[in-house]
């Protein structure tokens, strides 16, 4: 799945995307309901003040006292209490509005984390190829910006609607009130006003998916600038990076304002269309006020409500598009929510793990995206505790051949087993546990080493944990460093020189203990000297255990029970070091005149 390619083809269903997200309403819906129920007095109070312009304009400017019930109120009474009555009104919508947005804060805040939360367990379990094909900026982008603006915006956009609708009877029933053949025409020219909306959609959802597109790869080039922060001073690449950057800025602008182009028009024409309507009512009204047909307070309500009814028109063309981004928002929201990873466990599946043979590729033939093949008919036994050493050309397919044993991948045809079973038969949990691995580059997780070393045993004993230290060689890092395990290392683990990581990846998968351990370019990036130190790591970590390893270091393969060599996708030679030295014009014999007795020189 390329996130980039996302079309986000339910923006437009509606009541489909309302009622996926429901389920993550639902258990805040008594806040959600009484922020609702609060909002309808918040609209409907909106014609207090219109309505209050009749008796003002008819009786105090009039200077006409009240008859009310055959008792007479002095106009003066009105005139003074009506000051108090704006005040209050104020405090009372003020206190009313101040809870109708804490309560939809809440409660979108609560939805919105509620979606991250499910849409990173799911991220946490995405196969390999997904990471493969999506730069970390989009990702970043489609699991965190996506589920704000969706979550976030649908209960509080709900509300806005609830006030306005609400607002609206309450303005038309004083203008209605007011007078009825005013009200007819106002209503008439506010539904026209509507229409301009329509024409919109479309182009809102194709500006958004863009939009994200964009967005995640300014978010990869901040993401490179920060981890590659050597290279980029090592190379003088800041101005590079600053173009990328700048490219997207600018890319990101012209999409956006193009969308701008579109929703300004609206309003303005929103407006014009309204103005129509205002003028016929001014027109209309005073011919009605001259006839005695309505009282001048009358024609102030109706003017006052006729004039905040069309004050959203102003800014419905961003409202709406506001609205059509959250849509597009959730329907890219539950795309990645229906998306359903390449690898997964086999329905029923709860074989156990017992490797009493060993591991045997049959007919194995892979490529990524069927696209070139990588391997080709590869047939392979590697017993149970024998250490196999895997050489080759580079891009021969030496790492995928082992990547495919955890499931990071699944083979196109063929099969491979634990025994007589294929690894598709066990949950991919059981087999994983089954697997330590040792890469060239260990990712170290912010936290504690201690922290780090536990992530192959959360369970482990003290006794386990510092076993594990002596046999990777870590305790005489540990005891140099003032806050000994309990050290904090920094984002991937860059405290830490690259034979102290190794050091704590090799603990870490010696206390995992697991039966089969990988071993992939383990030590190629090392130093002599840090090189020498991780070895005897290594060589604690693959006692009694079925071992592949793709190495560069003479002693690593020689040591080896055997040795395959795997040159463009195909298995070319198999056998002992001596065995394979043997062989006249042998490919290992190539290999190792060229690259292995070298490296065993300057061992």
């Amino acid at each position: 799945m390329k996130l980039k390619d996302s079309q986000a083809v339910t923006s437009f269903n509606y009541g489909w995307l309302l009622k996926r997200i429901f389920p993550y309403i639902k258990p805040f819906m008594g806040k959600v309901i009484l922020g609702f129920i609060i909002a309808i007095p918040v609209g409907l109070l909106d014609g207090v003040v219109s309505f209050a312009l009749k008796p003002y304009m008819d009786y105090v400017i009039g200077k006409t006292d009240i008859v009310l019930w055959n008792y007479t109120i002095p106009y003066s009474y009105l005139a003074y209490a009506m000051p108090f009555f704006i005040i209050g009104f104020a405090l009372f919508q003020g206190v009313l509005r101040y809870l109708n947005s804490y309560l939809t804060d809440w409660t979108s805040l609560k939805i919105t984390n509620s979606v991250k939360q499910d849409l990173f367990s799911r991220l946490v379990y995405m196969d390999t190829s997904f990471y493969d094909q999506n730069s970390s900026g989009i990702v970043i982008n489609r699991y965190l910006t996506d589920p704000d603006t969706a979550s976030r915006g649908i209960v509080d956009q709900i509300k806005t609607i609830i006030v306005s609708f609400f607002g609206a009877i309450s303005l038309i029933a004083v203008m209605i009130y007011s007078s009825w053949k005013l009200a007819f025409v106002g209503v008439i020219v506010l539904a026209v006003a509507f229409l301009p909306v329509l024409l919109i959609r479309k182009k809102i959802k194709s500006v958004s998916n863009q939009n994200t597109v964009i967005v995640g790869d300014i978010t990869t080039t901040m993401n490179e600038t920060y981890s590659g922060n050597k290279v980029v001073t090592a190379y003088n690449l800041q101005e590079r990076q600053i173009e990328k950057f700048d490219e997207g800025i600018k890319e990101s602008f012209n999409v956006l304002i193009s969308l701008t182009k579109r929703v300004g028009w609206m309003s303005p024409i929103m407006y014009l269309i309204a103005s129509f309507g205002i003028a016929f009512v001014l027109y209309y009204g005073t011919k009605l006020i001259y006839t005695n047909q309505m009282t001048p307070g009358s024609f102030a309500s109706f003017v006052t409500s006729l004039l905040l009814l069309y004050k959203p028109i102003k800014t419905l063309g961003n409202t709406l598009s506001g609205i059509q981004t959250i849509f597009v928002a959730l329907g890219r929201v539950f795309e990645l929510f229906d998306y359903v990873p390449k690898i997964i466990d086999k329905n029923n599946t709860d074989k156990s793990i017992e490797l009493t043979y060993g591991i045997k590729f049959e007919n194995v033939n892979f490529s990524y995206d069927n696209e070139k093949t990588v391997l080709n008919n590869i047939n392979l036994e590697i017993k149970k505790n024998e250490t196999l050493a895997i050489v080759g050309n580079s891009g021969g397919g030496k790492s995928t051949l082992v990547n495919l044993i955890p499931r990071f991948y699944d083979i196109n045809s063929g099969s491979i087993k634990f025994d007589n079973t294929d690894i598709k038969e066990f949950k991919l949990k059981d087999l994983r546990n089954n697997i330590a691995f040792v890469f060239q580059d260990n990712f170290l997780f912010t936290g504690t080493i201690r922290e780090n070393i536990m992530l192959g045993k959360p369970n482990a004993t003290d006794e386990e944990l510092y076993n594990a230290i002596r046999a990777s060689h870590l305790d005489e890092v540990i005891y140099s460093l003032p806050n000994g395990l309990e050290t904090v290392l920094g984002e991937r683990g860059l405290t830490l020189s690259g034979g102290q990581r190794q050091r704590v990846a090799i603990a870490r998968a010696i206390i995992k203990n697991s039966p089969i351990v990988i071993l992939d370019e383990a030590t190629s990036a090392l130093d002599n000297e840090s090189e020498a130190i991780v070895q005897k790591a290594l060589d604690n970590l693959i006692q009694n255990k079925t071992v592949l390893v793709i190495a560069h270091r003479l002693s690593t393969i020689k040591n080896a029970d055997r040795i395959v060599v795997i040159n463009d996708g195909q298995i070319v030679e198999i056998g002992t070091h001596d065995e394979l030295l043997s062989l006249e014009n042998g490919q290992y014999k190539h290999l190792y005149e060229m690259q292995f007795k070298n490296n065993e020189v300057t061992v």
